[in-house]
């Protein structure tokens, strides 16, 4: 099953938090900080890499209803605020590309292909990384989870990008590694590839129904 039809995409589009980068042990790192700071419980890393994928508001909520059994308006909003604060200001600590990332991203410099980083992160963060990481220069645009009033699973960031850059949605691809992803590249009638070794909220990845899931983003360069 050839899903990634390579040669005939003019934009890839890729997911930043479990497709290009394993940012969980920042995120964690900053989540311990922000309870610490709000007094409550800490959390571990293997609890964080369930939770995260799905933007930060989302890993809060996930995080209080596991700490309190329900989570409160108030508490929350001071988490996430908490959270951001700190999130922000450090978050490629640990960070790095998974492997064949660089390599990926190479292949599609070399053959004159417009990349773009959508994540629903905040585009602040999601732009540092990918300085930080070198890694912001592969890039046409970063668009974050704040850049519109709505994302993943929408499909407007994807069909933004569709528009703007003047392509067409079969000469797109998507890559992520969430059931955000692949639901946002089917609702914008996008081709969307997963990779295996991402965040998708603890659920198998298979369980939405991708159209093809791959190991190492290299594997599609053969």
């Amino acid at each position: 099953m050839n899903v990634a039809k390579l040669d005939q995409r003019e934009l890839i589009l890729f997911d930043l938090d479990g497709t290009l980068v394993d940012s969980a042990f920042d995120l964690y790192r900053a989540m311990n900080l922000s309870l610490e700071r709000l007094n409550l419980p800490l959390v571990t890393e293997a609890q964080v890499r369930v939770w995260i994928g799905k933007g930060t508001s989302l890993f809060c909520e996930s995080t209080l209803k596991y700490l309190k059994g329900e989570v409160d308006p108030v508490l929350h909003q001071q988490l996430l605020d908490t959270f951001l604060e700190i999130y922000n200001a450090e978050p490629c600590v640990d960070t790095k590309p998974f492997t064949g990332i660089l390599e990926f991203l190479e292949w599609g410099i070399q053959n004159n292909k417009k990349l773009i980083c959508v994540t629903n992160k905040p585009e602040q963060p999601a732009r540092k990384i990918l300085q930080e990481l070198k890694m912001d220069h592969y890039f046409v645009d970063v668009i974050g989870g704040d850049r519109f009033e709505v994302r993943k699973p929408h499909p407007k960031p994807l069909l933004y990008c569709v528009e703007t850059y003047q392509t067409s949605n079969d000469k797109t691809l998507m890559i992520g590694d969430s059931s955000n992803d692949v639901e946002a590249a089917r609702r914008a009638e996008v081709d969307c590839i997963v990779v295996s070794y991402g965040y998708n909220h603890g659920e198998d990845i298979q369980l939405c129904q991708p159209q093809q899931v791959v190991d190492d983003l290299t594997v599609l360069l053969v």
